[in-house]
């Protein structure tokens, strides 16, 4: 989440299973049932793919997902607009079997995938670090300041492309500036990049630091993942990719589970844990060209994955490029970068895939 520009956020419960087992046992069983080579979860996510596209034209659908029922089975969650005149016909509507597999609705809210308000927490990622940085922390584009407003996002992990170290965050946090009209210009390859964000250094950038120069690569809106990365400028930040209170990540990576424990360290709400509520997500995303500009496109994206959010405790406006990790207190595995949410739900794209876009490999232990 980015502080100004609007989104479309999705919402989904994240529930448990009923089963009578001890809580560590349980939730240890159910986060290796329910991974994506699960063989229901494959069954489920195979007969949502095939209406997905009938159910995202539908003017009061928003998403659909890979889930939990209320009871705990494996459904077809659909993510309903509750805006939407005929929200609450909808939610009656959608909720059936489709060959075999039972499909649920579920209401959601207005999204936001913003930069900006004030955060808080015993360590404070608001705050201009000594260099070299640790990351989690607030951060932005250097000119991020238009139309009245100034944004900012965080600076979510360190990754390694071909041979050099670079910040990773999200293309709505580092470059989605791409008309003239607000400030007169638009983001570029080898504009700065600074720790703190203009929103938090009262809009003046000369009272930030640069710690890396921006590598444009416009993942938006052509490509599945909302990622922009920056080239690290030496001696700026820790070279083994030290995160604000989660320590040295490690270098491998694990793909997301339902009911997967995991936390992220970001810009307004710190450190945070919650638990993957949905797989395989198709969900819909308003996106601004600069800082409060305003919606500028929408974008679909697909196979992402949802998590828990209730009252924006998990992740918050100005979170966008947190790393979500997998919730161990030693070297945890990164397992998605996020971008968007909203007061219920959290939507991050899959590390793998965000990896993938940069030909990069994380860097840790």
């Amino acid at each position: 989440m980015r502080g100004m520009p609007k989104g479309i956020v999705v919402w989904v419960v994240g529930l448990l299973v009923a089963v009578a087992l001890p809580a560590r046992a349980q939730v240890a069983q159910q986060a290796a049932a329910l991974a994506l080579d699960n063989p229901r979860v494959i069954e489920v996510m195979t007969v949502q793919d095939a209406v997905t596209p009938y159910l995202m034209a539908q003017p009061d659908v928003v998403g659909t997902a890979t889930g939990l029922a209320d009871d705990g089975e494996v459904a077809i969650i659909v993510l309903v607009n509750e805006e939407s005149p005929g929200a609450s016909q909808a939610v009656e509507r959608f909720n059936s079997r489709i060959e075999g597999v039972a499909v649920r609705a579920r209401l959601t809210g207005p999204i936001v995938a913003l930069k900006g308000k004030p955060g808080g927490g015993g360590v404070s990622h608001t705050a201009k670090q000594t260099p070299p940085i640790q990351l989690g922390t607030s951060g932005g584009w250097r000119s991020d300041l238009a139309n009245g407003f100034c944004c900012g996002g965080t600076l979510g992990s360190l990754i390694l492309v071909g041979g050099q170290q670079r910040i990773l965050s999200n293309y709505h946090v580092f470059e989605s500036d791409i008309v003239s009209g607000g400030n007169g210009i638009t983001a570029q390859t080898g504009d700065s990049i600074v720790q703190p964000g203009l929103i938090d250094v009262g809009c003046v950038a000369s009272s930030a630091q640069n710690v890396a120069t921006l590598v444009k690569t416009s993942s938006l809106p052509g490509s599945n993942v909302d990622a922009s990365s920056a080239a690290v400028i030496s001696g700026m930040v820790h070279t083994d990719g030290a995160i604000l209170e989660v320590g040295v990540p490690s270098s491998q990576t694990v793909a997301a589970a339902i009911n997967q424990q995991v936390k992220k360290s970001g810009r307004t709400t710190g450190l945070t844990r919650s638990t993957v509520s949905g797989l395989n997500a198709t969900i819909s995303v308003s996106y601004a060209n600069e800082c409060a500009g305003g919606t500028a496109f929408t974008k679909t994206f697909t196979g992402q994955i949802l998590v828990a959010n209730s009252l924006s405790k998990f992740l918050g406006s100005g979170d966008s490029g947190s790393l979500m990790l997998e919730d161990v207190s030693t070297s945890p595995r990164a397992v998605g970068l996020l971008f968007a949410g909203s007061s219920s739900i959290a939507v991050a794209n899959p590390i793998g895939q965000v990896l993938s876009f940069f030909g990069a490999t994380m860097v840790g232990n």
